[in-house]
């Protein structure tokens, strides 16, 4: 009985603060999605891996309902491979003097910012202005660079000028609500945004790894193979970015952020148990239950262990990695092969609201939005 009251009380503690950290919004009116793009150009010195100086965004946002969502897609025009769901392209944004909470949302490696569009419009629905990046160096929009893959620490830097931006921009800025700001990231995404919850990188733990275990999923993962094994990116890294790797064990922690949400999270036990048990912050993690590429025992099961009052979701039925990039067209399940292939009965789509629907839920609740 002792025990079950104070499971009950630490539930109802980070409530309790984030009650009295936040004024009670009025409640929001049901919306569509707009989306926009952004670019913005950090003045600070920073590693671009390789990539563009500069960060490409994508934006979504409630709309009012008034504006027709269109389908989006990703692919050569008439010959789509990927479906972003629906929204309203440049829509203005839901009129009103109330601010807004901003969520920033990191790809998986190789990836895009377009491949996280089933989770930004379902937030911009519910009333969240939402900002992926692509990352420098490590997006499928441009050229892939062996800084970009091997680099993941600097990952959080660009998360982190993208709120800056997003809180400079002219027409976006004002609405944003600067006290109810959160992150949600997608693989090595997921292990962005714990950087940015404070936790800290031993790059040594995945290449260690990966020279004794050649066989671990991680270290051949799809995207990388054009620029080897881990190891062998490490040395060129070592030749090209000495005072990026000198700083990789530093903290990136941004305290503009509240609140996490983690999707199938990858490479995170190179996150010291140290500066996770340090972790004071509101965080959900969903995984799925046949992921050969971040298997939760080694990522959402580790974090679970060191990370005080973390929630870890495993969702059953075959759900694996790549379930969650965005829903193939007939084309793109021919063209993009494993990217594409779910296990029988997984409906991806389902999956995709399922997580959205949790993704909404938590954020209300740790970042007290009504």
């Amino acid at each position: 009985m002792r025990r079950a009251i104070l499971t009950a009380l630490l539930c109802l503690a980070p409530l309790a603060a984030s009650a009295g950290r936040y004024t009670r919004p009025a409640p929001f009116s049901p919306a569509h999605a707009g989306v926009t793009t952004r670019v913005f150009h950090p003045k600070e010195l920073r590693d671009w891996r390789g990539g563009k100086p500069q960060l490409n965004v994508t934006v979504w946002y409630p709309a009012p309902e008034s504006v027709a969502e269109t389908p989006q897609w990703i692919g050569p025009p008439g010959a789509p491979l990927l479906s972003k769901g629906s929204a309203a392209p440049n829509a203005p944004m839901i009129p009103g003097l109330r601010k807004l909470p901003l969520l920033v949302l990191s790809h998986g490696t190789g990836g895009s910012a377009d491949q996280m569009a089933w989770l930004g419009t379902v937030l911009a629905r519910a009333g969240f202005i939402v900002a992926a990046v692509d990352h420098p160096g490590n997006n499928g929009n441009e050229p892939y660079t062996a800084q970009g893959f091997v680099l993941w620490w600097e990952r959080a830097t660009d998360l982190s000028d993208v709120i800056t931006g997003m809180l400079a921009d002219e027409e976006i800025g004002p609405r944003i609500d600067r006290d109810r700001i959160g992150a949600a990231g997608f693989s090595i995404g997921g292990y962005t945004v714990m950087e940015l919850a404070g936790a800290r990188t031993d790059v040594s733990v995945l290449y260690d790894e990966c020279k004794e275990h050649t066989d671990l999923a991680w270290c051949h993962v799809p995207e990388m193979k054009a620029f080897g094994p881990p190891p062998v990116m490490l040395e060129t890294a070592r030749k090209t970015s000495r005072v990026s790797l000198a700083r990789s064990g530093e903290s990136f922690a941004d305290d503009r952020i509240h609140a996490v949400f983690a999707i199938s999270p990858a490479i995170e036990e190179v996150l010291t148990p140290e500066s996770l048990k340090d972790i004071r912050m509101p965080i959900d993690v969903v995984v799925g239950n046949a992921d050969p590429i971040a298997p939760a025992r080694y990522n959402g099961d580790y974090l679970r262990s060191k990370v005080r009052g973390l929630h870890e979701t495993v969702l059953p039925g075959g759900v694996a990695h790549y379930t969650f990039l965005d829903t193939c067209t007939t084309l793109g399940r021919e063209k993009l092969g494993v990217y594409c292939a779910d296990e029988p009965g997984v409906d991806r789509d389902a999956v995709h609201m399922k997580v959205a629907e949790m993704a909404v839920a938590f954020f209300k609740r740790e970042l007290d939005v009504r």
